[in-house]
């Protein structure tokens, strides 16, 4: 079964800017951006860097460090360095909640 928890209000999210939260131990990344909400872990699977630090674009989110990006819809990356795809969290919006589930990955 999969258990959604409460990361923030809607309000939280300015569109195309990354926020970083931290549910049941896991890092994750929060970007509201095309009208929807994603949540991806928030670490750059090249390097152990801080995805919510990079910039939103085209439904990609960029690694700052080194510029690798990840697809915020597969966690696939679109560029080097990286070549493995990143954590991708369900996510639901109820009411003004954002709601994401770590239990099960997709």
């Amino acid at each position: 079964m999969t258990t959604f928890v409460r990361a923030c209000s809607l309000d939280e999210l300015e569109d195309g800017t990354p926020k970083r939260v931290e549910l049941e131990g896991v890092p994750i990344a929060l970007v509201r951006t095309e009208g929807e909400v994603f949540a991806v872990n928030d670490i750059c699977s090249h390097a152990n860097v801080s995805l919510s630090e990079g910039e939103v674009e085209d439904c990609q989110i960029e690694c700052w460090l080194h510029g690798s990006s990840f697809d915020l819809r597969t966690g696939k990356p679109s560029g080097l360095p990286a070549t493995r795809p990143i954590a991708v969290y369900p996510v639901k919006i109820e009411g003004d909640d954002v709601l994401v589930s770590v239990t099960q990955e997709s």
